[in-house]
């Protein structure tokens, strides 16, 4: 996926993305050497060396035969990296991360999604993430998706709590709402449930016990309205009868 430049005031204006995956272009990620350093450079260096070397006084050739020995194990070192790298970044693939990387300010930014996939360019593991590559070394955190749906799932229930009417306000239209959270949190588990703010358990409880009291009043009140309408229907019976032998 490429990065696209943005253009402003006729300048371009290098992006997060691109920012991190050209630092990261730049750098090997073994041992921080700048990128061109590699082998081919080496032999350039060495025959380079070769051929000024002083005639009257020239290198032994084991020296030569050392240095190159201890360039390819860093060669060897940095191939196994790159490797460690790319298998850490495949298995970011459809997980939370959280991206620390420069905006063209210079200044510290971080990027939170979801990685998408794995791009290998340059012995280098990129990661797209919001449609943007990163670096796979910019990664500074990957969620795991039990605390991802946890922290999903808390926000969820303290919105559905900010948005309940006041106490003073509640009233039996509002009973459906009121079981539906408690059922919900209910059917969470512990882990799900230690991501919500006691306030909030505190908060559902106190409505679920005045919805239990207005539904009692309520019962009462309809008892209580039933009982006096059977007692009118009993007087009204009574009336009746006493009225049946006039003429």
């Amino acid at each position: 996926m490429a990065v696209n430049a943005i253009v402003q005031d006729g300048k371009l204006v290098e992006t997060a993305a691109q920012s991190s995956a050209s630092s990261a272009a730049g750098k090997n990620a073994a041992t921080n050497v700048p990128k061109g350093y590699d082998k081919d450079a080496f032999l350039q260096l060495l025959v380079a060396q070769m051929k000024y070397q002083d005639p009257m006084e020239p290198t032994d050739n084991s020296q030569y035969i050392t240095q190159y020995a201890t360039f390819s194990q860093v060669e060897q070192i940095q191939n196994m990296a790159a490797s460690t790298e790319l298998s850490r970044a495949s298995g970011m693939v459809g997980k939370s991360v959280e991206v620390t990387t420069e905006d063209s300010n210079g200044a510290a930014k971080v990027v939170e999604g979801v990685v998408e996939f794995v791009k290998y360019e340059n012995n280098k593991a990129y990661v797209s993430v919001n449609g943007e590559l990163y670096a796979a070394s910019d990664v500074t955190a990957v969620v795991d998706d039990n605390y991802s749906n946890a922290f999903a799932l808390a926000n969820a229930f303290t919105n559905s709590m900010l948005k309940l009417p006041s106490l003073a306000d509640l009233t039996l239209q509002d009973e459906e709402t009121i079981e539906t959270l408690r059922a919900g949190y209910n059917a969470l588990t512990p882990y799900q449930q230690s991501f919500i703010d006691s306030s909030y358990t505190d908060m559902l409880k106190e409505y679920v016990e005045r919805m239990a009291e207005m539904k009692s009043d309520s019962e009462k009140s309809k008892a209580a309205q039933e009982e006096a309408e059977d007692e009118e229907g009993k007087e009204a019976d009574e009336t009746v009868n006493a009225t049946d032998g006039d003429i």
